[in-house]
């Protein structure tokens, strides 16, 4: 066995124009008062690599341009389309009339093992919170379930980022199964 070599994996990728016309998977990730600019660029990189429909910024969240966000999302924040509330109920309203299954990813009586989605919950949103405090009551009240990463440690969270880092993919594989 042998990498692939840089050349080999930039015949790989896909150019922005490309990525700009790609089928995106429908999943959609709700960032709400993530602190960290470093976090919201992870989690466009993961965006991109999963290609998530979008992301919604909500609350105090960082929005590109910023060069800590660019820093991290390796150019994904020019790519992955967003949008931008200050409300993140106003957000979810939204795509509840749109029709997505809204979800909070969160530690929550009764939450759902990611494993467990399937295709009665897509189209999907998963609202990712805030670094210290995560998804609030009043927001998790607005969601139609959670969804808990299992942990086997003695922690009980990951990194805001770590956690879409699991969760997102696992979101667009579990919609993908569930294609005829």
């Amino acid at each position: 066995m042998e990498k692939l070599s840089h050349d080999e994996l930039v015949n790989r990728r896909l150019t922005p124009a490309e990525a700009s016309t790609a089928t995106r998977h429908p999943v959609v990730a709700v960032l709400n008062d993530i602190r960290s600019l470093y976090n919201v660029g992870s989690i466009f990189r993961t965006a991109d690599a999963f290609g998530l429909e979008r992301i919604i910024l909500c609350g105090y969240t960082p929005a590109p341009p910023r060069v800590e966000i660019s820093k991290t999302a390796l150019g994904a924040d020019t790519v992955v389309p967003f949008s931008v509330y200050s409300s993140p109920i106003d957000a979810v309203r939204d795509l509840k009339a749109a029709g997505y299954h809204v979800f909070a990813a969160e530690i929550a009586h009764g939450s759902l093992n990611p494993e467990a989605l399937g295709p009665e919950h897509y189209p999907l949103a998963l609202v990712f919170g805030n670094e210290l405090t995560g998804v609030s009551n009043e927001l998790l009240g607005w969601c139609e379930g959670a969804v808990e990463i299992p942990m086997f440690g003695t922690k009980h969270s990951l990194n805001v980022a770590v956690a879409a880092g699991v969760l997102l993919p696992t979101a667009v594989f579990r919609y993908i199964e569930t294609l005829p």
